[in-house]
């Protein structure tokens, strides 16, 4: 078992060297997807049991799924995790220059925690599209000989008004703006990289945390990253779909969803508030059935059922106040499945039926997986959501279940191998059972 946790942990720990960003995310888990086979919906006109598909949505969002015996329309198993994580986004107009100073100009995306992003080396991801329709993808902060970029802040000499202040006061929004270099920034990125100031209007630059995955700790048994939210439930479902036996169909088909902006509330056109999953489900039955009649594809949705793949906050030694006694996730004690969400009482929850929760009981201590209970900390106090809702809105059993972690939300998160492979090995049986 621990050479397969290793083994597990280090090709977790490559994804996300490479899935920086979301976009990242997708291209890498298209890539390995299809390097088991998994081709794209667009390119097949009819689907058979064990056929492997995938389909796309704007470069984002990722459907992936292996089709079963039975069809689509009795219902399928997903497991749905999202690949965006807490980051800061430049703005339309980044560039400014101020006291002989090039900055970016900076838009928080997602719930974080402003001085945790100070005084770190940080890099800059993302597309530039031209007028004309040119992509120009950056990647700027991580390779040996990149330049990195940083957000400075007053030394302590300087700073003793600073310190009184409240932790969420030390550094205003507007003020978390990147060094960007000294001189004419805008010279540069004509010069080497072929970017106009103004092709900055219709961009996508992200900064996010520069450096890969480390191991933690004398034993290694944690790994320090960025992105662990979310993507430690994307990788392991999306490893447990890849690693169903090819060629020998379920009965039910199996598939799982990467998507987009769950950090803001699963918005716009490649969150899981929009129609992707939905339309992506008839395209599939119209393959089966050479139609796909409305009644069809709410059936198929209602007698679905999921994981939600998400991580939960582990339990903080130093920070006890903030748990649920007795029901709190702990490192090393695998996945966590948290039967609502929401906050205070249970607002905004998708809360899973008692016997929806005893399958998966069932599922998970028959393919002994090191498995757990808990709540998204203390009443009135925590709280959180998740994609669920939005799937349950179909009318489909719910689960919310994934990799307990410190940290949640700061630049570097925590995780526990043991917890990371008994995620996917929990999925893994989601899909067998």
């Amino acid at each position: 078992m621990k050479k397969e946790i290793e083994k597990y942990s280090r090709d977790y720990m490559r994804f996300l060297t490479v899935a920086k960003t979301e976009r990242r995310a997708y291209a890498e888990a298209v890539r390995l997807l299809e390097a088991k086979g998994f081709k794209n919906l667009e390119d097949v006109k009819a689907l058979k049991p064990g056929d492997r598909i995938y389909r796309g949505y704007h470069g984002k969002t990722l459907f992936a799924a292996v089709i079963g015996r039975e069809p689509v329309t009795s219902g399928i198993r997903v497991v749905g995790g999202h690949t965006d994580a807490p980051r800061l986004d430049l703005k339309p107009k980044p560039l400014y220059e101020k006291g002989g100073i090039a900055y970016f100009d900076t838009h928080m995306y997602g719930g974080i925690k402003k001085y945790q992003w100070l005084v770190l080396p940080l890099a800059l991801y993302g597309t530039v599209v031209k007028k004309n329709g040119k992509k120009i993808d950056v990647a700027l902060g991580d390779a040996a000989d990149d330049p990195v970029f940083m957000i400075s802040d007053v030394l302590p000499h300087f700073g003793k008004e600073q310190l009184e202040k409240k932790a969420k006061d030390l550094v205003a929004a507007e003020d978390m703006d990147v060094v960007a270099g000294l001189g004419s920034v805008a010279d540069i990125l004509k010069k080497k990289y072929g970017v106009e100031k103004d092709d900055l209007l219709s961009a996508e630059l992200e900064i996010v945390p520069a450096g890969a995955p480390r191991e933690v700790g004398l034993d290694r048994a944690l790994i320090a990253a960025y992105g662990h939210d979310d993507r430690v439930c994307a990788y392991a479902g999306l490893h447990a779909l890849m690693d169903l036996s090819k060629g020998q169909a379920l009965s039910k088909t199996c598939a799982v969803v990467l998507c987009d902006k769950e950090e803001i509330g699963s918005v716009g056109a490649s969150g899981m508030e929009s129609s992707f999953f939905e339309n992506t489900v008839a395209e599939i039955i119209d393959r089966q059935a050479r139609s796909a009649r409305d009644i069809d594809v709410r059936r198929a949705l209602e007698r679905s059922q999921m994981l939600s793949a998400d991580v939960c906050a582990a339990s903080d030694p130093h920070f006890p106040d903030a748990d649920s006694v007795g029901n709190e996730a702990k490192l090393g004690g695998g996945p966590c499945a948290i039967k609502y969400t929401g906050a205070a009482s249970k607002s905004g929850a998708s809360d899973a039926r008692a016997e929806f929760v005893a399958e998966i009981r069932r599922t998970m201590d028959d393919a002994k997986v090191d498995w757990q209970m808990g709540e998204l900390g203390r009443a009135e106090k925590g709280g959180g959501g998740t994609i669920s809702k939005f799937m349950a809105r179909f009318g489909m059993d719910v689960l919310d279940f994934g990799t307990p972690l410190l940290n949640m939300h700061a630049p570097w998160e925590l995780a526990s191998k043991h917890d990371c492979y008994h995620t996917m090995k929990a999925y893994r049986a989601f899909f067998a059972r």
